[in-house]
């Protein structure tokens, strides 16, 4: 199971949709729904899957602790680096040929991922997955809320799509675990491949094209500088196991992300149509929400990562039996989420951000009492406690990241937070595959003495999502929200850009 999931899914609008995509028919529109969410189910579920195939993987190609790490980072990872970019790019050029373009590029790495001669080639193909799951999830949101004009049709739309990656959430270790019993941790990827050949001969018989009335501009240095920022530091942490911290490379890996960080900063203000809209972190909501995404799904990656040696390795279980233990949070998520949407949009995202951050200090807390010979009851009321606090932190962090925010840049913070998700989850494996490197294949009370340190980053990261859910709900926080918006006034009519100079 991934922390990205349950991902909430990315708006990738940047602007009033051209009229000129033909009016559907009630079956029409359902069918190209059904599709997209098709999409969704192999990005989510494979991710899934791949997070219990892990100790097989481990054992069939020699792979070390941080081979392992860069198997669920190399995907992440692309994710996060170019989720903006795949949304715009398909506002730019056509929804339905990015989506295509998506699917078949997912497909092959999909293939290339299963034929892997070693962890290397592993890895590479997982990143040329990540690339075509770039271009489905942002782009499949954007051609729902396209297909279906009608708010309220359009909001159950949205709400199916969003179920669908909960329920991949929670079928994912199930099937995953089936596979790699029945036919090796290879099958896996081959499930891919006929899905989404289907998809992509529906896409061109069902799914019209559409476009953005005004799609943002291409920010290649903005996105050069994403990349070096997000490589150089978790390169540094996965890496800083093996060659330690004082390494001269680990430590020009961490001056290199602060130089792009400086770059970021320095560069995207003068950008009219910036990868980073640097204006938005002025709304104390919308920040809190990016801080929160980081959080929350770092915590929920670092669990997902050492749950499957501990429950194969340390416990003996199968990958379907380890499958099966993660199945009640994945339930949790599909369960509470949408209960969640309605109580944020009732009542605001405070509870729910409360009830989310108590639940994962607790979770991390209770799992240092963690054993060998721990009671499964046990072990499975601790898990259902990191269900209940992702199930209940993707609606609030999306509601936050716009609240107050004017529909033109409604899009771009949406894809943000999404951003901020997958970078969570990142970090979340590169963290905690750092902390419990040396133990794993130890197995016994090695393993479980090392996983405290994940265990008590957990609890610290939780009481932050709480912290922060109490911070950005108050009055004082709702005004920031309020004059950040103000700074987008006219950006649908060009009035913006006359107060930026666009760099050259």
């Amino acid at each position: 199971m991934s922390a990205s999931m349950r991902p909430e899914p990315t708006v990738s609008e940047r602007g009033p949709v051209r009229r000129d995509v033909p009016e559907l028919s009630r079956r029409r529109r359902f069918l190209v729904l059904a599709i997209c969410c098709a999409s969704i189910v192999v990005v989510v579920m494979d991710i899934s899957i791949v997070n219990v195939a892990l100790p097989a993987m481990r054992g069939d190609l020699h792979a070390s602790v941080s081979g392992l790490q860069w198997t669920v980072d190399a995907y992440t990872l692309v994710l996060a680096g170019f989720l903006v970019l795949a949304g715009s790019t398909a506002d730019r050029v056509g929804r339905r040929r990015i989506f295509q373009v998506g699917l078949a590029t997912f497909g092959l790495g999909s293939l290339l991922c299963s034929l892997a001669p070693s962890i290397g080639w592993l890895i590479a193909a997982r990143a040329l997955q990540a690339v075509g799951g770039t271009m489905l999830n942002p782009v499949a949101m954007a051609i729902v809320a396209t297909t279906f004009p009608d708010r309220a049709e359009r909001a159950r739309a949205i709400g199916v799509f969003g179920a669908m990656s909960g329920l991949s959430l929670g079928l994912g270790p199930i099937l995953g675990g089936a596979l790699v019993d029945g036919f090796g941790w290879r099958s896996i990827f081959w499930v891919n491949v006929p899905i989404v050949a289907a998809a992509i001969v529906c896409v061109a018989l069902f799914v019209p094209e559409s476009r953005a009335a005004r799609a943002r501009r291409f920010d290649p240095v903005g996105q050069a500088l994403v990349i070096v920022v997000l490589g150089s530091v978790v390169y540094a942490i996965i890496e800083s196991g093996r060659l330690g911290w004082t390494s001269p490379v680990i430590l020009g890996l961490l001056a290199v992300s602060v130089l792009g960080v400086l770059g970021i900063l320095g560069y995207e203000p003068r950008r009219v149509d910036p990868l980073l809209e640097l204006r938005l972190f002025r709304s104390v909501p919308f920040s809190s929400a990016i801080a929160t995404a980081l959080f929350a799904l770092c915590g929920f990656g670092a669990f997902l990562f050492v749950t499957a040696p501990y429950l194969q390795d340390v416990r003996g279980m199968s990958a379907l039996a380890a499958g099966l233990c993660l199945l009640p949070v994945g339930v949790l998520i599909v369960v509470l989420s949408p209960l969640t949407g309605r109580v944020v949009g009732g009542r605001g995202p405070r509870l729910p951000l409360v009830v989310s951050g108590a639940a994962l200090a607790l979770g991390g807390g209770a799992s240092i009492w963690l054993g060998p010979a721990t009671p499964l009851p046990a072990v499975l009321a601790i898990y259902l406690l990191f269900g209940v606090a992702l199930g209940t932190v993707n609606p609030p962090i999306t509601n936050s990241a716009v609240s107050g925010m004017p529909a033109s840049m409604a899009g771009v913070a949406a894809s943000l937070a999404s951003t901020g998700r997958q970078t969570g989850t990142t970090l979340g494996v590169a963290i905690s595959g750092t902390i419990v490197g040396p133990a794993v294949g130890r197995g016994g009370t090695a393993f479980t003495s090392a996983e405290h340190g994940v265990w008590w980053l957990l609890l610290g990261l939780g009481v932050g999502v709480l912290v922060l859910g109490l911070v950005s709900t108050g009055r004082w926080a709702l005004d920031t929200a309020a004059r950040a918006a103000a700074l987008f006034e006219g950006v649908d009519t060009g009035a913006a850009a006359g107060c930026r100079v666009e760099a050259r």
